[in-house]
């Protein structure tokens, strides 16, 4: 019943709603004034050459009272409805309840003009088109609520209609309207009743899904700036505003110093204390910092890490009273607040690189309890000597194999099996052991070389399909991560297809994942990129959604098969109240897309619940199994510690 009377416009509609309705109408209003405006003015200079024509000068003013007059009003009220219109759409802030008389009226004189014209048409035999010209005008060009386009069309009607039928019908000489004419009317009143719903409920919905997609994109947006636990600034905006420091003219450079900040033991006071109690002291942390550097750009960097572009004058006063500070938060977990510290030298302007030396500083005085401030200097230097490792003996580590395939799954939250792999690198070095991902995905994007890698995956995952499929293994579809780097520095979409086709993989098992991060870079040559691989049969997934880079204009502007969802957003899960109907809504947005929904970060079985709960499609995280190497994988599944769907357990 509820749903039948908002359909007819009997519900409290919000500010943005109203709002909608009166933009449509405005511009409506444009479109409608001035095909009126052009139709009378044509009609006045039409009757006027006819009279002279026809020399009916005589009967002038009996064309005057029957059109002349309609035609002006019609044309004057069209103007000033064309005025208002168009100052509205340019931004012109008039009084809206004036704009909405001003409708009212242009509105009935177009329906009492419909009726005038169509009754002086309908005592000579001709067609009533104008009335129901200026009906389909005033009542669906416009939107109105159906219970008010009822009450304009009914009246109207029913007026035109009595007048009508009080007048000599000329076909038969008889008063009042044939059988016929009555049914056609009629159906005349319905077809413009369900016009007016239709239209009304059209606008109605898309006004309640911009609403719904504006609301989210403002929550994005702003937790893209802010860090949303502790309300702080993000590593986003820090990274950004810190550049724009570093290169102002007014800088004292020789004065700006980096501080990474770290909170010990804080793990420890997580697991005796929950995660609820942790939160708040780090929100009372991440305030503490703030407060003591005012003016200063302050951020949190991650978990217990926060990050601070600042004066080295008085610094070191301040860390030691900030770790005083924490130290009287403490309760039967000691806690220490330990500080590193990078003074950029020259012209550097590397945030990124000024962080991670401030952050390898503070790593270094790890419990030293009797150390409170470390300065990056050249005996850190060396742990930087990796990166230049990596970046030296990529090439050497894909020609000997030291880069290994390690696949993590994905289940369905329907069934539980395993319906897709992802594939990441790991790194055997004989020299470092085993690299992860994070020691070096990073440093070869830095580097412009993890097109290198990433074609390595390529071909190592089609090994592992083609041996899968000739042996008759286990293999389900896998998702590949590419790099924005690798659509600039290569030709990835031509290797793609060049390698599933030496190998025989069918394109349904092989998926490809983009960043958002990525697509924010807003290059030319993304757009194009991912459009082709779609048309060459790939799908396409947007990972880490909601990862601090969100907008919902990469939504708008790409067509995405998969939305990943981010696993911070199930970081805090049973405390956070906010993180349950974030979730609900994305995986709801995703739908209404026609998009899969995966949500990685799964660790525990009531995340996964909740999950089936709310209809998420696909969930990926340790709750199932880390990446391990596709040996292990098909252990696991051999042991039934696992499940694979059963199309994927022989190939």
């Amino acid at each position: 019943m509820r749903a039948i009377l908002n359909g007819l416009g009997f519900e409290k509609q919000s500010k943005y709603v109203r709002d909608y309705f009166y933009i449509t109408n405005m511009r409506a209003s444009i479109y409608m004034s001035i095909v009126v405006i052009v139709l009378e003015v044509w009609m006045i200079i039409r009757m006027t050459v006819t009279i002279f024509r026809d020399n009916l000068q005589s009967n002038m003013m009996h064309y005057l009272e029957k059109y002349y007059i309609n035609y002006f009003i019609l044309t004057f009220t069209g103007m000033i409805m064309l005025l208002f219109a168009v100052r509205f759409m340019r931004g012109k802030k008039d009084n809206r309840y004036l704009c909405t008389v001003v409708k009212w009226v242009f509105t009935l004189v177009c329906i009492y003009f419909g009726i005038k014209i169509s009754l002086n048409d309908y005592s000579k035999g001709e067609q009533i088109l104008t009335f129901l010209t200026m009906e389909l005008f005033s009542l669906c060009l416009l939107t109105w609520k159906p219970y008010i386009a009822f009450v304009l069309a009914s009246v109207s009607y029913v007026y035109f209609y009595y007048r009508m039928n009080e007048m000599v019908a000329v076909n038969t000489g008889e008063v009042g309207a044939t059988v016929a004419t009555q049914i056609n009317f009629f159906i005349m009143w319905i077809s413009t009743m369900m016009v007016c719903i239709a239209n009304y409920n059209n606008t109605r919905v898309q006004a309640l899904k911009d609403e719904n997609l504006e609301k989210v994109n403002t929550h994005l947006s702003k937790i893209s700036v802010e860090d949303e636990l502790t309300g702080i600034h993000n590593m986003v905006y820090f990274r950004n505003e810190a550049e724009k420091v570093l290169t102002y003219v007014t800088t004292d450079r020789e004065n700006a110093i980096f501080l990474f900040f770290d909170i010990e033991n804080f793990k420890s006071y997580n697991e005796k204390y929950g995660f609820h109690e942790g939160n708040e002291l780090l929100i009372k942390a991440a305030h503490m910092i703030e407060d003591s550097f005012k003016g200063s750009l302050v951020s949190r960097f991650s978990d217990d890490h926060f990050v601070v572009l600042t004066r080295i004058d008085g610094a070191k006063n301040i860390i030691g009273q900030l770790s005083g500070e924490i130290k009287r938060l403490q309760r039967e977990v000691h806690l220490e607040l330990k500080c590193g510290a990078y003074k950029p030298v020259g012209d550097e302007a590397d945030v990124s690189l000024a962080c991670d030396r401030a952050r390898f500083a503070c790593n270094s005085i790890k419990k030293h309890y009797d150390r409170t401030l470390r300065i990056y200097d050249k005996s850190l230097e060396d742990k930087f000597q990796l990166k230049h490792y990596i970046v030296n003996n990529i090439d050497n580590a894909i020609a000997n194999g030291y880069i290994k395939v390690y696949y993590q799954p994905v289940v369905s939250t329907q069934n539980g099996c395993i319906c897709g792999l992802e594939a990441l690198a790991r790194w055997e070095d004989p020299n470092y052991g085993l690299l992860s991902p994070g020691a070096f995905i990073e440093i070869l994007e830095e580097y412009r070389q993890i097109y290198k890698l990433d074609k390595y995956i390529i071909e190592a995952v089609c090994k592992d399909y083609r041996d899968a499929s000739d042996n008759k293994k286990p293999f389900a579809p896998v998702s590949l991560n590419f790099s924005r780097l690798d659509f600039e520095l290569c030709d990835i979409v031509g290797y793609l297809c060049e390698t599933v086709e030496k190998y025989g993989v069918p394109k349904n098992y092989i998926d490809i994942e983009i960043t958002e991060s990525a697509l924010t870079d807003q290059q030319d040559f993304l757009p194009s990129a991912i459009k082709s691989l779609r048309s060459f049969g790939y799908k396409v997934w947007l990972d880490d959604f909601g990862s601090g880079y969100s907008s919902l204009n990469v939504l708008k502007d790409y067509q995405f098969d998969v939305l990943k969802i981010d696993m911070k957003f199930l970081s805090g899960f049973k405390d956070d109240e906010k993180t349950r109907p974030i979730l609900e809504n994305i995986v709801s947005l995703t739908k209404q897309l026609h998009m899969l929904s995966l949500t990685e970060g799964v660790e525990t079985a009531e995340q996964f619940a909740f999950l089936e709960t709310i209809g998420c499609d696909r969930a990926q995280g340790y709750l199932f199994s880390k990446p391990v190497p596709i040996e292990k994988l098909r252990e696991r599944i051999a042991a039934g510690e696992l499940k694979i769907s059963p199309e994927y357990v022989n190939l």
